[in-house]
């Protein structure tokens, strides 16, 4: 039974969906039963109608009959609800999409319900909305419109589109405000309004050659929208204007003897035509001369003449050029102008120089205003063009004086001349013309200054100074005197001679002899420093001239000292060629005992003078040392009972010149006891006490003797200072010191004496001068251990002074 109710439902099932295909196949002759309107661009779920209440259709049951939409692709775009029957708008609707065409938008939709099988046609209407702004195919439009177009003509313009329909369509046009051109609009067949462009006024290239015009198109919605379309109109040129000069007459100045290719004058046309219409050129007239033409050249597209010929203004003053411009429109038009062309004239003769020396050569010593030369100028001009003025172009010591006849001049001199200044003069001699601009001409002179014997020969430095060092060999030369003299030729050889001070010979070339050519000093003699340290001569330049002319300088010579003096031992006593001494000594000194001093000197100075002292041989090294300065000799330590007796001291004095020299002496040192020592002693003092006694009368004497002299040597000396110049003293004796040695002292004890010998010392030949130091040998008088008595004698060395 179950089984035969369903195959029922199936067939049923099956009938029904037969029926529903049947009436879908009759579907064109079925008119709708409901029609909706709705705007395009509503929003999706907008309700469009309620199909279930507009068609009486039970709500409870659309669900259960299944109501829907059975059209094809409309159910996309629209949906009913099964729950209340409304029709709503599925997606968003654009009626440009779905209508082509400017009529009604209808959409046909099939409601469909079962149970009973129904069919229901609804009908909905897209009205339309103002969505779409009116388009032009182009955004700019290019016209060309010639300026001679006549007034009212007529161009069309592209018609703008609208998509919507209707009232949002396009319904008017609108043109910018401008006073050539309006618009004007035309129905078409097909409903459409279409533009066209209307010209108002005549146009003109020259004033407007480019018009921009703005076409709108507008449509009829609410709120209104619109397109716009740039047309560029461009204003062709038609040739209808002629060339116009600048000026009607050019009057310009021209120089003579302008040089070809000078541009004289520019003749300028315009014409307010375009392209060929408004390019012009330049021709001469048919007036004008054939020589114009030879002399002046127009250039006929840039309008400038140019010197062609020879401009001169004694063949023609005045020029006159008739100019014709013309266009090369079809058919061209022309103007002409003139141009007056004045010949200038202009100062175009230099002046001509002619010089008649007298002499190119001039003494220097010429008194001013002595004649050189006489200058004659001519001028072929005239007037005051040919008026000339001449001078020199540089500041000389000669001038240009006029003579008797007219441009003429003398050359003479304006001041004394000096050879030695200038010995050549390039004078440069002008004149010039008054014209303008002035023309001018220079010619050059060429003069010599002869010399004569005007100045004496001159030393570079007075007083010159030579070092020369003692031992030199004979013959050699030692020193060079050089004079110049600023004359030239015979004026200026120079010879040399050595002269006393009052200008005569001495007895100088005993020993010096100069070149009387060259002026080399040669030494005759062997000089030694410590026989003579300074001298003095002079040398006399004389010129070869008529009369000749001499000058003197004074030669100051210093010797210089060298090492060529062997020490000399003063103690111990030289004998026999040798220097050896007895010292006896007591046992028992303590260490640091003095023995003896050794003590000499050398004739030398500075460090060829300055002695050194050392052992050169002794018995035993650890009993003696020696002071290398003062050449004391000391005990080192006490004397043992296994010590000698006796010991023997080599002492070596060496000076410090570059090649030292040397001497040796020989102390004999012998120990003895103490008693021994002090009677030996005792012995000594009595016999030294008497000697010394007689001794110490005749020091007396000859310190007196010696003191009168010293003062006497003092105050020649300060007097022969006062006298002499001060320059005559030298530099190298102020600063070395030449009187003596290095300044020391030596102390010395032979027995119970003492002595001191005190440095520099004194050579022969020296001088005495403030602030030198005397060599002095200072011998205090043994001390008595009894009474304490001192003496103190000094002796001064009387060959020291002289």
């Amino acid at each position: 039974m179950m089984e035969d109710g369903g195959q029922r439902r199936r067939w049923e099932y099956c009938w029904t969906a037969f029926c529903f295909s049947l009436l879908l196949c009759f579907e064109p002759q079925v008119s709708a039963q409901i029609r909706y309107s709705i705007p395009e661009e509503v929003k999706e779920g907008s309700v469009v109608g309620n199909i279930a209440k507009d068609l009486s259709l039970d709500v409870a049951l659309l669900k259960h009959r299944r109501f829907r939409i059975v059209s094809g692709f409309m159910d996309t775009l629209f949906q009913v609800n099964q729950n209340n029957g409304a029709l709503f708008v599925h997606e968003k609707i654009d009626r440009e999409e779905i209508c082509d065409s400017n009529g009604a938008c209808l959409l046909n939709l099939k409601i469909a319900v079962e149970n009973p099988l129904e069919v229901h046609y609804i009908e909905v209407e897209i009205t339309d909305v103002n969505d779409h702004s009116p388009s032009f195919p182009e955004k700019d439009l290019h016209v060309e419109m010639a300026e001679n177009t006549l007034k009212g003509a007529r161009f069309d313009l592209p018609t703008a589109r609208d998509l919507d329909v209707g009232m949002n369509s396009i319904r008017s046009y609108k043109l910018n405000q401008n006073e050539f051109f309006d618009i004007e609009i035309r129905d078409s067949e097909y409903g459409e309004k279409s533009p066209f462009l209307l010209l108002q006024k005549t146009l003109d290239r020259e004033s407007q050659d480019k018009h921009v015009l703005t076409l709108t198109a507008i449509d009829g919605g609410n709120p209104t929208k619109s397109g716009t379309l740039n047309i560029i109109i461009t204003v062709l040129d038609v040739n209808d204007n002629r060339p116009v000069c600048s000026r009607d007459t050019y009057t310009v100045m021209l120089k003579e003897n302008t040089s070809p290719g000078f541009v004289v004058a520019y003749v300028n046309a315009t014409d307010p035509d375009e392209g060929v219409n408004g390019e012009v050129e330049y021709t001469y007239g048919r007036n004008v001369l054939r020589k114009v033409h030879d002399i002046f050249e127009l250039d006929k597209v840039t309008g400038k003449i140019r010197v062609k010929g020879k401009i001169d203004f004694e063949e023609n003053e005045m020029y006159s050029l008739n100019i014709k411009v013309s266009d090369k429109g079809r058919p061209p038009m022309n103007t002409d102008c003139r141009v007056i062309i004045k010949i200038v004239d202009i100062n175009d003769n230099e002046p001509e120089i002619e010089v008649t020396s007298l002499s190119n050569i001039v003494s220097e010593d010429a008194k001013p205003g002595t004649v050189i030369s006489l200058i004659s100028i001519t001028d072929k001009d005239s007037g005051i063009n040919g008026k000339v003025v001449c001078g020199l172009s540089m500041n000389l010591p000669f001038e240009m004086k006029p003579y008797v006849q007219q441009n003429m001049y003398s050359l003479v001199t304006k001041e004394s001349l000096d050879r030695e200044v200038a010995s050549h003069y390039d004078i440069i001699i002008t004149a010039t013309d008054l014209g303008n601009p002035a023309l001018s001409a220079s010619t050059t002179l060429s003069i010599e200054v002869s010399d004569v014997n005007d100045n004496k020969p001159q030393f570079s430095y007075s007083p010159l100074e030579m070092y020369l060092f003692e031992n030199n060999p004979p013959g050699a030369s030692v020193f060079a005197v050089s004079a110049i003299d600023k004359d030239i030729n015979e004026n200026a050889i120079i010879t040399y001679q050595i002269i006393r001070s009052d200008q005569t010979q001495n007895d100088m070339d005993s020993f010096l002899n100069i070149n009387s050519e060259t002026g080399v000093i040669s030494a005759l003699k062997i000089f030694d420093f410590e026989t003579i340290k300074k001298f003095q001569f002079y040398v006399l330049a004389t010129d070869s001239g008529s009369p000749s002319l001499s000058s003197n300088v004074t030669v100051n010579v210093f010797i210089l000292d060298q090492n060529d003096n062997v020490p000399v031992i003063l103690h111990p006593v030289m004998a026999n060629g040798s220097a050896e001494g007895v010292e006896e000594i007591p046992r028992n000194v303590n260490a640091g005992h003095l023995v003896t001093k050794v003590r000499a000197y050398d004739a030398d100075i500075g460090y060829n003078g300055w002695l050194l002292f050392s052992l050169q041989e002794v018995s035993d090294h650890s009993l003696f040392s020696l002071d290398r300065y003062t050449g004391q000799i000391r005990t080192l330590r006490s004397f043992t009972e296994t010590d000698e007796a006796q010991h023997k001291l080599v002492i070596l004095v060496k000076d410090n010149g570059n090649v030292s020299l040397s001497a040796t002496a020989t102390v004999i040192v012998k120990v003895v006891e103490p008693k021994e020592a002090f009677a030996a002693s005792d012995v000594t003092n009595a016999v030294k006490d008497e000697e010394e006694n007689n001794v110490t009368f005749y020091l007396i004497i000859t310190l007196g003797s010696v003191s009168v002299l010293f003062i006497i040597s003092i105050i020649v000396l300060i007097v022969m200072q006062c006298s002499k110049s001060n320059d005559y003293s030298s530099k190298y004796l102020q600063d070395m010191n030449y009187d003596g040695t290095l300044c020391h002292s030596i102390q010395y004890r032979s027995g119970d004496k003492r002595y001191m010998l005190v440095g520099p010392r004194m050579s022969i030949g020296s001088t005495l001068a403030p602030g030198r130091n005397r060599n002095t040998l200072v011998i205090p008088d043994r001390r008595r251990r009894d009474s304490g008595e001192v003496r103190l004698i000094i002796i001064f060395a009387l060959s020291d002074l002289f």
